[in-house]
């Protein structure tokens, strides 16, 4: 076979075979295929989509790409939550701890978490907790089985075992305009969580302007490939469609959205990032039989922030993976801009949109985030959100606060920000945060 080939087949709209799907995933896996060929794939695969065989054989590929992990011997439930990705979005590093300081003699818990990093305008969760000062994302197999068994939460990054093909594809696809393809990002999810030898699984798919999916008919239909794929594949899986119109929460960047996290484990923080963590979390503790029905999950959320045990797992998880575990107490320790600029209101009334994507290319800008895959992070650069949509504002009120540290990078920032605020007559009507439930299976 030649890659070429297969590049212009699919681009012709053709259905590749299996044997096709492996010739490219074995020419990631091994480099034997260039960047530049891979990249005209994703787009043919972008611009064309897959069939149902397609994206089932692309799944199974990038799974069985590298090692699929086995934690049977350790008693209990593995339960694991998986976002699409959004602006603020935030809340692995609330619900991972929440979910594991649940565990009881009765119903042990264990949140095997491998996650991303950002890709385009969203952040990503390794990004946020590489801010932790010494906080290692690169845990050998080995080490990140000792962390679960200990706190029964472990948060790394795909190790070299676990599905390459994808850690390959993920990379070329941030830089390639090619994120939003539903079958891309169902293959690329499905097979990292489905190695991580996990019993069920929840999915937060976001929707909306800072989301990948924009319309929500595209939302659920990715929803819907990503619930069937897990079940197909012998996984409890629900799938939960959620608003990204505004970023969740208030900050916006790595270090900031790790302190609004610890907000949360300390029982305050925004209201809409408290009730989207309680809802995850809820949803964790039914699909793992911890409870019957999602109202007991929220209780049972909220009772292991009010008591302190999710923070303190927290505490710990940070610890067994190298870090300083003194930010959960004293956040100032986490890193910070070293310069603070802002966004005015230029008129009175109520703030009705708040452009969510630009908030995130924003961030990116000042070095929050990735244009190009080898771009080094700036951990404490960001946004605060000193109003929400549905505020009321007067002209002269800061609308947000940005944290930077080059003024090269934060006067294109200041430019986009100062567009991204829409200020009208008539205060925005509440939408719910739980837009749909698909699931679960």
């Amino acid at each position: 076979m030649r890659a070429s080939d297969i590049v212009r087949k699919k681009r012709d709209a053709g259905e590749l075979t299996r044997e096709e799907i492996d010739f490219i995933i074995q020419g990631a896996t091994s480099d034997t295929i260039p960047d530049y060929q891979l990249s005209a794939w994703l787009m043919a695969v972008f611009l064309r989509g897959m069939t149902s065989a397609e994206l089932a054989a692309l799944t199974d590929s990038m799974l069985h790409s590298g090692e699929v992990l086995d934690f049977s011997d350790l008693p209990g439930k593995k339960v694991d939550k998986h976002s699409t990705g959004g602006v603020g979005d935030k809340t692995s590093l609330v619900l991972a701890p929440v979910v594991a300081a649940a565990s009881d003699a009765r119903a042990r818990l264990y949140v095997p978490m491998i996650s991303g990093r950002g890709l385009g305008h969203s952040g990503g969760t390794l990004d946020k907790l590489e801010s932790i000062p010494g906080f290692n994302v690169n845990l050998s197999l080995g080490e990140f089985r000792r962390v679960l068994e200990k706190c029964g939460c472990g948060l790394i990054g795909q190790t070299p075992e676990i599905a390459p093909a994808d850690k390959k594809l993920y990379a070329l696809r941030d830089v390639t305009s090619t994120v939003e393809s539903p079958p891309l990002i169902c293959a690329s999810i499905m097979s990292k969580k489905l190695a991580e030898g996990i019993d069920a699984l929840v999915l937060d798919v976001k929707t909306g302007d800072g989301a990948f999916m924009k319309k929500q008919a595209d939302a659920e239909f990715l929803a819907t490939l990503l619930v069937e794929t897990g079940a197909q594949m012998g996984k409890k899986i629900v799938a939960l469609i959620t608003d990204m119109n505004q970023p969740l929460g208030r900050k916006v960047g790595n270090a900031l959205e790790v302190e609004e996290c610890i907000e949360v484990l300390r029982g305050g923080g925004p209201e809409d990032l408290r009730d989207l963590c309680l809802e995850l979390s809820a949803w964790m503790f039914v699909l793992a039989e911890r409870t019957k029905n999602v109202a007991d999950g929220r209780a049972l959320a909220r009772e292991m922030i009010a008591s302190g045990r999710a923070r303190d797992t927290f505490r710990e998880i940070i610890r067994l993976q190298g870090g300083d575990a003194g930010v959960v107490d004293d956040p100032s320790r986490l890193p910070h801009a070293r310069h603070q600029a802002r966004v005015h209101a230029s008129r009175s009334d109520y703030l009705v949109r708040i452009h969510c994507e630009q908030v995130g290319v924003a961030s990116m800008m000042l070095g929050g985030g990735r244009e190009k895959k080898e771009d080094a992070i700036d951990p404490g650069v960001g946004l605060v959100l000193e109003k929400k949509v549905g505020d009321p504002v007067n002209e002269g009120d800061v609308l947000c606060t940005v944290h930077y540290n080059l003024e090269s990078r934060l006067i294109p920032a200041m430019s986009l920000l100062n567009k991204c605020f829409e200020i009208g007559p008539n205060a925005a009507p509440d939408l719910p945060l739980v837009k749909k439930i698909i699931g679960p299976m």
